[in-house]
């Protein structure tokens, strides 16, 4: 069973991302702004999708968002 997003109201289109981590980033923080995140929220995601590969980011973004 799939687990649900801990934001699943905020919304990042990956598919639009052309595999680029910094595009990807940019998408989420941009859904994380925009839904009106505290700062320590945004902290707390960048601080996770920074701090492995790029499946672990894509994994954070999944875990933080509802990712399409």
């Amino acid at each position: 069973m799939a687990m649900k997003p801990k934001y699943p109201e905020l919304r990042v289109l990956l598919s639009e991302q052309n595999g680029n981590a910094f595009l990807i980033m940019g998408a989420c923080l941009k859904a994380a702004r925009d839904g009106g995140l505290p700062q320590h929220e945004i902290d707390e995601f960048l601080k996770e999708a920074t701090s492995g590969t790029y499946e672990e980011l894509l994994q954070t973004a999944i875990r933080w968002f509802s990712c399409h």
